[in-house]
C-alpha cells in the first residue's frame, strides 16, 4: 500500500517563457495604424523618458555609458562563490596528477582565464543578469534614433487620397425620425407621444412595444398614441413605426401610391404564397395574368422589410490605409504611412537622476533605468513593425502582380506560410503583419489580408483562389433560370467540366458562405 506524501523531485524540461519586450513587439506587429497612434499617445503618457519634439538636453553615447558604469557594484554578492568553486576545481587537479606538456600549458593559458580573469567574468556575468539594462547598445541607438528630425525612409510626398473621403458622424434613425417631427404640426400630447413611439424603436425600425404598454408607463391616452403612431410612420424611411412585417411592406406600398394595387392585395391576403413564388396560385386567387403578378412580385422583392437598418446600422467604416501602393514607371513602390506618426526619442534631462552623486536613491535609479529601456524597446519594436509590414507588402506585390494590372479577376492563390518562408519568419508573424490593417492600391483599398486566399484545383493542372471560386458560383446563379434554378449538384458538375476539382458540398458550403439561398427557395413556381 502506497502512502500519499509531499516530496521533492528533480527535473530536467523545455519551456518557452514570453519576455515583456517579446510581448509588446508581438501587440505591436498587430496594431494598425490608428491603434498604433493611441498606444504611442498612451506610452508617452505613462514614460516620461519618452518625448516627441526636440526640446530638452540629449544623451550621448559616452554620457550613457559613463552612467552605466557608475552604476556597476564592484562586489557582486556570488564572488565567494565563484572563489569557492575556483578553489575545488584546483584542488581536483592536484590530487588527480594531472600535468600539460609546457606547449599544451602555455596553449592552455592562453585559451583559459586565470582566477583573476574568470572572476571578473563570473562577476561580470552576474552583473549582466542581475541588470539587463547593461546589455543594450546605446552607442547604436543613439546613432540612429537621437536625431531630432529623423524620419523612416520612404516617406517622401506621394499621391493620396483625397480629405473629401473623409466620413462624418452617421445619424441615427431617432434622430433622423425626431428632425422630421419638429416639422410635422401636432399637438403637444401627441408630439410627446410621437417621441415616446420613436424611443421605443427598435433597430429594424419596427416598433416592438405594444401600445398598450406605452401607454400604461407613459400616461397618454389611447386616442392620442394611435395619432401619433400615424403621425411616425408616415415619416421617411417608408415603413418605420410597423408592428409586422406585413404592415411594414403595406406602408411602403402605400407611400408609393400602390394602395389596392395587385402587389398590396398580394401583402395584404396572400403573403406566404410571395415566399414559395407560387406565381400560377396567386393568379387564379386574384383572378389576374401571370404577367401581372410576376410584376407585383418584382415590386414587393425590392422592398425594404427592415428600413431602419440603414440608420441604426454600424454604418460604413472609417479606413486609414497602414500601406499605399502604387506604379511608378514599370514597377510598384511601397510606401508605409506612417508619416503622422510621432517620431520617438529618448530624453536625456533625467541622466541626472542616474548619477548616484546627486542624491537619488536606489531605487529611484532603477525606475529611470527601466523606462529607459522600456522607451528603447518601444522604438525599436515600432521599427521593427514597419520592417515586417514592408517585407510582407514585398511578397505581396512580387506574387500579385497580375491582380495590381488587370484587378480581382487576376487574382492568385497565396497562403500565409509561403510568404513567412520567403520573407524567413513564422507563419503567425505574417498573420499579425495584415490584421486589420489595409492597402491603398490602384485596384482600390483592401485588407492586406484579402490577398491571401487558398488554392482550389483548376482547369490544366493548375489552381486558382477560392475567392475566385465563389465569384464563378455566384454569377452562375445569378444567370441561372428562375423557373429551374441550378442544384448545388449541377454546379458542382459544371466547374468539373471546366476542370475545377469540386463536390457538391463544396458548392453547398460556399452558397451558404455569400448567403444565397438554395434551390427551393429561388424557383419561382408557375
Amino acid at each position: 500500500m502506497s502512502l500519499i506524501s509531499q516530496r521533492l523531485q528533480l527535473g530536467v524540461k523545455q519551456q518557452q517563457i514570453l519576455t515583456p519586450g517579446l510581448v509588446q513587439m508581438v501587440t505591436v506587429l498587430q496594431l494598425n495604424k490608428l491603434e498604433l497612434r493611441e498606444k504611442i499617445a498612451q506610452e508617452i503618457a505613462a514614460n516620461p523618458v519618452l518625448e516627441v519634439n526636440d526640446e530638452g538636453d540629449e544623451l550621448t553615447p559616452a554620457e550613457v555609458q559613463a552612467m552605466l558604469e557608475a552604476e556597476r557594484d564592484p562586489n557582486p554578492s556570488d564572488t565567494e562563490v565563484l572563489q569557492v568553486t575556483l578553489a575545488a576545481a584546483e584542488e581536483a587537479a592536484a590530487e588527480a596528477g594531472e600535468r600539460l606538456p609546457a606547449e599544451e600549458a602555455a596553449a592552455e593559458a592562453e585559451a583559459a582565464p586565470d582566477a583573476a580573469s574568470y572572476e571578473e567574468a563570473g562577476a561580470s556575468a552576474a552583473e549582466k543578469a542581475a541588470d539587463p539594462f547593461e546589455q543594450v547598445d546605446f552607442g547604436d541607438y543613439f546613432e540612429e534614433w537621437m536625431d531630432p528630425g529623423f524620419r523612416a525612409p520612404g516617406t517622401e510626398e506621394t499621391e493620396k487620397p483625397s480629405f473629401e473621403l473623409f466620413l462624418s458622424a452617421p445619424v441615427t434613425l431617432s434622430e433622423h425620425l425626431r428632425q422630421q417631427l419638429a416639422l410635422v404640426v401636432l399637438d403637444e400630447e401627441v408630439r410627446a407621444a410621437a417621441d415616446a413611439i420613436i424611443g421605443n424603436l427598435d433597430e429594424t425600425g419596427y416598433l416592438s412595444v405594444p401600445l398598450e404598454e406605452i401607454e400604461q408607463s407613459e400616461g397618454f391616452s389611447r386616442a392620442a398614441l394611435e395619432e401619433a403612431l400615424k403621425a411616425v410612420q408616415r415619416l421617411d424611411p417608408a415603413g418605420v413605426g410597423a408592428r409586422s412585417l406585413q404592415e411594414c411592406l403595406l406602408l411602403q406600398l402605400e407611400s408609393r401610391g400602390a394602395r389596392d394595387g395587385v402587389a398590396w392585395q398580394i401583402v395584404r391576403d396572400h403573403l406566404k404564397l410571395v415566399e414559395s413564388r407560387s406565381v400560377k396560385e396567386l393568379a387564379r386567387l386574384l383572378g389576374r395574368p401571370q404577367e401581372h403578378i410576376e410584376i407585383a412580385l418584382d415590386v414587393i422583392r425590392h422592398l425594404d422589410p427592415k428600413p431602419g437598418l440603414k440608420y441604426s446600422g454600424p454604418g460604413a467604416r472609417q479606413v486609414e490605409p497602414d500601406v499605399y501602393i502604387f506604379k511608378n514607371g514599370d514597377e510598384y513602390v511601397i510606401q508605409i504611412a506612417d508619416e503622422d506618426l510621432p517620431p520617438l526619442r529618448i530624453n536625456g534631462s533625467y541622466r541626472r537622476l542616474l548619477d548616484p552623486g546627486q542624491g537619488a536613491d536606489k531605487e529611484t535609479r532603477n525606475f529611470v533605468k527601466e523606462r529607459y529601456q522600456s522607451a528603447l524597446q518601444l522604438i525599436r519594436n515600432i521599427e521593427q513593425r514597419r520592417q515586417t509590414i514592408f517585407k510582407v507588402c514585398e511578397a505581396i506585390v512580387r506574387r500579385q502582380r497580375e491582380f495590381f494590372e488587370n484587378g480581382i479577376d487576376a487574382l492568385r492563390p497565396m497562403m500565409i506560410k509561403d510568404v513567412a518562408e520567403e520573407i524567413g519568419v513564422h507563419p503567425s508573424t505574417v498573420s499579425r503583419a495584415v490584421a486589420n490593417k489595409y492597402a491603398h492600391t490602384p485596384q482600390g483599398v483592401f485588407e492586406l489580408r484579402f490577398f491571401f486566399s487558398e488554392a482550389v484545383q483548376g482547369p490544366s493542372g493548375g489552381s486558382i483562389p477560392l475567392l475566385t471560386l465563389k465569384r464563378m458560383v455566384k454569377k452562375m446563379i445569378e444567370e441561372e433560370d428562375p423557373r429551374k434554378p441550378l442544384t448545388d449538384e449541377q454546379i458542382a458538375e459544371a466547374l468539373q467540366k471546366q476542370g475545377i476539382q469540386v463536390t457538391r458540398r463544396t458548392v453547398a458550403k460556399y452558397r451558404e458562405d455569400m448567403k444565397i439561398p438554395s434551390t427551393h427557395h429561388r424557383r419561382v413556381k408557375d
